[in-house]
C-alpha cells in the first residue's frame, strides 16, 4: 500500500498541523519574548511542547485574538 504525498497529508489536515514558534508569535503580536511567555504561563494562550520546543497552533492564537477583541468591546 502507497501513501499519499506528504503535500497531500498537508493539504487535508493543515489546520491541526499549523504550528507557530514563540519568536513567530512575538512577530505577529508584536510583543516581546517575555509578553509571550507570560500569555503562555497564564493560560491565556494555548501551547504544546514537542520536547524542550514549544508551539502555538495557529488557532490558538486565533482564539485568543478574538477573545481579546470580544472583552474590549463589551
Amino acid at each position: 500500500m502507497t501513501l499519499p504525498p506528504l503535500a497531500v497529508l498537508h493539504a487535508e489536515s493543515a489546520p491541526a498541523l499549523d504550528l507557530l514558534t514563540v519568536p513567530q508569535v512575538m512577530a505577529r503580536l508584536q510583543l516581546s519574548r517575555s509578553a509571550v511567555y507570560d500569555l503562555l504561563r497564564s493560560g491565556q494562550l494555548a501551547s504544546i511542547t514537542l520536547g524542550r520546543a514549544r508551539r502555538i497552533p495557529t488557532h490558538a492564537l486565533t482564539d485568543f485574538i478574538r477573545t481579546r477583541l470580544e472583552q474590549e468591546a463589551a
